[in-house]
Order: C-alpha cells, then structure tokens, then sequence
C-alpha cells in the first residue's frame, strides 16, 4: 500500500470536529499514559496485536501522540502519530459498530493538528488503505513509488 503526503497548514478545523463529536456523545482527546493498557486492549480487541505493538511508543512522547474516541465511557477508536516512524500519522482505527459517524475523521484531524503543534508543516501517512478518505479529509495526495515504504523487512518482503 502507498503512502500519502499532508499538508499541516491546510488542515480543517480541529474545534470544529471536536465539538460536532462532543455533541453525538463522543470525546475526542489525547490519551493518557495510565490509559496504555486500555488503549492496547481496544486495538488489539478490534485490529491486531501487530498495531497493539505498533503504538507503544505515543504512549512515552510528550505529548503522547495518541489520539482515542470514548463513547460512554469506553473507547471506540483512536489515531496514533509518531509510532513507527517520526512525522507519520497511523495506525488509526474505529470500530467496527462505530463507523459511519465522522469518528474516524475527527480523529484524524485532532491527531494531525497534534503533529502540526509539534512544528511539522506536512506529514506521511504510511501504508494507507482508504486513500479516498484521506484526499477528501484532509487533502492528503499518494506519494509516487512510497510502497512498500516502511513497512517492509530486511528481505524486502512486507510484514
């Protein structure tokens, strides 16, 4: 899968998303680091221990560099950035009860606006599957010849 490019200084506005979720019941913020276990538990539960593993890291950065979505006082998504890599936004996931309600998107706006306070004017986002959702959120672009990108062994061959 390719990677894409964003550009931070176009991003859409982050209150805006935050405040529509607020009112459908649903907190968008950065986790905490006593929340790890919870945050991995939901990931691994939902996606895979590979991206349980994967995001390990947002949980030591200051600030973390993990996103997460509480409906009712559980969580029902997140948005890593600076997991495997510097400047990369991913992995991201909501579940799968839970799609369809603009999670996913404010995740990724909050999370990106995150990288954009960190000083970074464009990101990566590595590996993507639903490049549409990408260019129309946020005007995210493919990246010529990106694939494997960073996802890759030793041997070439993606893990």
């Amino acid at each position: 899968m390719p990677d894409m490019l964003v550009n931070l200084l176009q991003l859409p506005d982050e209150n805006a998303e935050l405040m529509a979720m607020r009112s459908g019941g649903v907190i968008i913020r950065r986790a905490n680091t006593f929340e790890a276990t919870a945050v991995r538990t939901f990931i691994e539960s939902n996606f895979s221990t590979s991206w349980a593993d994967e995001v390990v890291p947002c949980f030591s950065r200051q600030p973390v560099s993990i996103h997460i979505a509480i409906l009712e006082g559980l969580i029902v998504g997140f948005a890593a950035a600076e997991a495997t890599c510097r400047n990369f936004f991913g992995p991201t996931g909501v579940a799968p009860q839970q799609r369809g309600r603009g999670i996913g998107r404010a995740l990724l706006i909050a999370s990106l606006h995150g990288l954009r306070s960190s000083g970074y004017a464009y990101c990566i986002i590595g590996g993507v599957g639903p490049a549409e959702f990408y260019s129309k959120a946020v005007g995210a672009s493919l990246i010529p010849d990106s694939t494997p990108g960073i996802y890759t062994d030793l041997l070439g061959k993606r893990s």
